[in-house]
């Protein structure tokens, strides 16, 4: 029978940090996602803003807490 893989596992590429890099390899590659996190934040500004605050944002104080009756004080 074959084996059924998820379409997600397919776009993933499992990635370890070696740990035989020199010092400037390193640096290298520290810049490199420095610059690659500002152009995505450039491009993606106000909708990684607005995600941010979704998954980010504090629970809701003034509802009442699933595991009791009494409000949160």
């Amino acid at each position: 029978m074959k084996k059924t893989t998820s379409t997600r596992s397919l776009l993933t590429i499992p990635f370890a940090v070696p740990a035989y890099w020199t010092p400037e390899q390193a640096l290298a590659v520290f810049e490199l996602l420095d610059e690659l996190r500002e152009m995505i934040a450039n491009h993606y500004h106000a909708q990684l803003f607005e995600e941010a605050r979704r998954q980010y944002a504090p629970a809701d104080l003034s509802a009442p807490r699933p595991d009791s009756d009494d409000p949160f004080f």
